[in-house]
C-alpha cells in the first residue's frame, strides 16, 4: 500500500485520556472568541463546526463564530486577512499551501498553512457514473461523456485523478463542460453526460441513484500499487478508504473500496499561537464522544483517522500534542521536516519571483510562476506535482 494509505493505528490510548474531564479542561487554554470560515449553511462541514463550537462552548466558554463561504476565495480570504483563526475548508487548502491552481495568482501565492486536525467519515469521492453504463473500473470510462466543471478545480483535479487511476486522460473520454456542480448531475439524468466527480452521500448523487439511470461507482483495487501511484501522482491526497455509506446502496454490509481524502480539513496559519492550536486539538481529542454524533461526518475527527503523514504539515503544537499523547514517531517527524522544508522553499520562491519582473498580465504570470516554482521544487529534491 502507498505510504499515503497508511492510517496511524493505535491499540490504546495514552494514560493522559484517563484524567477527569474537570482536570482535563484547566490544560487547555483558549480565546474566549473564535472565528471560522466553513462551507455553506447547508454543508456537513459547516454543521461539524457548529458542532464543534458547541463543545467548546460547553465545555471551555469558548463562543466559536462560524462563516459560510460559498466558494474557496470567500473561505480562505478571511484566513488570510486574520479576520477568522481558522478555515474547516477543503482540498483546496492543499493547493493553497502549494501556491497552485487559483493560488498561483499574484493575489495570492502559497500559503503558510498548517493543519490542526481533519475529519475522514465513512463516505468516499469519487466519480459518480450512470449505473445503465456496466462502468466498473476507472477504466470502464474509455469513451464515455465525463463532466468537466468550469472553474472548480478541485472536482476537476478528482476526475483526473481517477482517470489516472484506470490509465486514462482527458483525451479519452469527451469532456462536457457544465457551469456548475448540480448542473452536470442534471446532464448525467437526461443523458447528456456520464459522469461527475463527488462525495458518495451528496444530494445530487442521490437524486442520480433514484432516477431511471441509477449509479454505480468504480472500484479501486486497494493493491494495485502502479494505479494509485498513477492516481497520486495526479493528487497525492487521494487515500484507499472502503467506502460505507452512499448513494445508491453503499453501507457496511456492501461496501465499496475507493479513495478519500480529508474534509473539512481544518487549517490555521503558521503563526497560530501554540496555546490555541495546543488547547484546540486537546479539547477536540478529550471531548470527542460529546460531539462525535452531532453531526454528518463528525466521527472522523477520531484520533485513529489522522493521517500523520499527510500532504500538509501540522502546526508545531498539534505536534507537540501528538509528541505527548506518544503516537508520534521518528518516521513522522521526518515527514513533517520535509513538508516544512517544501512549503518553506515555496514561501522563499513566491518572494523572489514576485520581487522580480514577474509579468503584470494574469496569464503569463501564472505561466511564470509555475515555471518558477516547479524548478525551485525539482533543484531541491522535490516533486512539483503540479506544473
Amino acid at each position: 500500500m502507498h505510504r499515503l494509505a497508511r492510517h496511524v493505528l493505535f491499540a490504546s490510548l495514552p494514560l493522559t485520556f484517563a484524567l477527569s474531564e474537570a482536570t482535563l479542561a484547566k490544560e487547555v487554554e483558549l480565546p474566549n472568541t473564535m472565528a471560522w470560515t466553513a462551507y455553506g449553511t447547508n454543508s456537513s462541514g459547516y454543521a461539524q463546526a457548529v458542532a464543534i463550537g458547541g463543545m467548546l462552548q460547553e465545555q471551555y466558554d469558548t463562543s466559536v463564530r462560524v462563516l459560510p463561504g460559498d466558494n474557496d476565495v470567500s473561505r480562505m480570504t478571511p484566513l488570510r486577512t486574520g479576520r477568522v483563526d481558522l478555515c474547516a475548508c477543503g482540498i483546496a487548502s492543499y493547493y493553497g499551501a502549494e501556491g497552485v491552481l487559483m493560488f498561483a495568482h499574484p493575489d495570492w501565492g502559497p500559503q503558510p498553512l498548517r493543519v490542526l486536525t481533519t475529519s475522514t467519515a465513512s463516505f468516499g469521492l469519487s466519480l459518480a457514473v450512470a449505473g445503465d453504463l456496466d462502468v466498473k473500473t476507472p477504466a470502464d470510462l474509455k469513451g464515455k461523456r465525463v463532466a468537466y466543471i468550469r472553474g472548480d478545480d478541485a472536482l476537476n483535479k478528482g476526475t483526473e485523478a481517477y482517470l489516472a487511476f484506470g490509465g486514462l486522460t482527458w483525451d479519452d473520454v469527451e469532456r462536457v463542460d457544465y457551469p456548475g456542480y448540480a448542473r452536470s448531475f442534471d446532464g448525467i439524468i437526461a443523458g447528456d453526460a456520464d459522469a461527475s466527480f463527488t462525495t458518495t452521500v451528496t444530494p445530487p448523487a442521490q437524486q442520480l441513484a433514484s432516477s431511471p439511470r441509477g449509479i454505480s461507482w468504480p472500484e479501486l483495487d486497494p493493491n494495485d500499487d502502479d494505479a494509485w501511484k498513477r492516481m497520486q501522482a495526479v493528487a497525492p491526497y487521494f487515500q484507499p478508504h472502503k467506502v460505507t455509506s452512499g448513494a445508491g446502496g453503499v453501507s457496511d454490509e456492501n461496501p465499496v473500496n475507493s479513495a478519500s481524502y480529508p474534509y473539512p480539513i481544518i487549517v490555521a496559519n503558521a503563526d497560530l499561537e501554540d496555546a490555541t492550536a495546543y488547547g484546540l486539538i486537546k479539547a477536540l481529542q478529550d471531548n470527542y464522544d460529546s460531539y462525535k454524533d452531532n453531526a454528518p461526518g463528525a466521527a472522523g475527527y477520531a484520533l485513529e483517522n489522522q493521517d500523520m503523514t499527510w500532504v500538509i504539515p501540522f502546526h508545531e503544537a498539534v505536534v507537540d500534542y501528538y509528541k505527548e499523547v506518544g503516537v508520534w514517531t521518528e518516521e513522522m517527524q521526518a515527514h513533517q521536516d520535509k513538508l516544512v522544508e517544501r512549503q518553506n522553499l515555496l514561501l522563499e520562491t513566491w518572494k523572489t519571483f514576485t520581487s522580480g519582473d514577474a509579468p503584470d498580465d494574469e496569464e503569463a504570470f501564472r505561466d511564470a510562476w509555475m515555471q518558477a516554482r516547479a524548478s525551485a521544487l525539482r533543484d531541491a529534491g522535490f516533486e512539483p506535482i503540479f506544473e
